[in-house]
């Protein structure tokens, strides 16, 4: 809803532009277009934030970004949703492999008591596959977990497990069997960190390293919209 507010105010903002710049001026139809390119360009940043949302996961480890991908719709909405309900705050990640990637979303591994049940929790649903070609296994790309082909053919997703990739040379053969739908766009370094913590045989970290928070970056999308209204205005 604020970015539709926004949009509509930048928009607004530069039909009055428009106006007062149509007295006494000569060269009105270069200014018009000019301003007419910086009112489209805007709009199309603010659609593109909204088909692309970015989100702040920060964990006790470090703080990332993440942009969700608009050719994922059905991973991105889920995502979304998830987040909107505080879902993940308060879940670990469960699985981690240096080397590999870093894998978190089971709501059982908020509890230690159901420590041999992390990695089979998740809402009551699935999510189906999204392939797309020019996505893959990139170091900070996000991607759905889900069940192994035997019980799962059609490759669904989990409706809430993801990870997050460290090391795309492990994971290339991964391209076109999970669904990948956002990157992390800051912080890989915290990657790094927490793929590098101790683990036990089962790939569990020994110290907790936990999701506290999951929220959607709109505070910095409206500043960056203001300013490109503020920057069309002193044009």
């Amino acid at each position: 809803m604020k970015r539709i507010l926004l949009t509509s105010i930048i928009i607004a903002s530069m039909s009055a532009l428009l106006s007062s710049c149509s007295c006494g001026n000569n060269n009105k139809g270069a200014a018009d277009t000019e301003l007419n390119d910086s009112t489209k360009t805007a709009i199309e940043m603010a659609n593109k934030r909204n088909e692309e949302p970015v989100y702040e996961i920060k964990t006790t480890h470090g703080t990332m970004k993440v942009k969700l991908y608009s050719k994922t719709p059905k991973h991105r909405d889920n995502f979304a949703k998830l987040v909107s309900e505080n879902y993940y705050d308060g879940i670990r990640f469960h699985r981690v492999i240096e080397g590999f990637m870093i894998q978190t979303g089971d709501p059982f591994s908020r509890d230690t008591a159901k420590i041999n049940a992390w990695g089979t929790g998740g809402p009551d649903y699935t999510v189906p596959a999204e392939f797309v070609n020019e996505y893959w296994h990139k170091k900070g790309a996000l991607a759905a977990a889900r069940k192994g082909d035997l019980a799962n053919p059609k490759k669904a997703s989990s409706g809430s497990q993801f990870y997050i990739v460290h090391d795309e040379n492990a994971c290339l053969h991964l391209d076109g069997q999970y669904s990948i739908f956002g990157e992390v766009i800051e912080g890989l370094e915290v990657i790094d960190v927490i793929a590098a913590v101790a683990t036990d045989p089962y790939d569990r970290p020994y110290e907790d390293v936990i999701i506290e928070s999951i929220r959607p970056v709109e505070e910095e999308v409206a500043q960056e919209e203001v300013q490109v209204d503020t920057i069309s205005k002193a044009e």
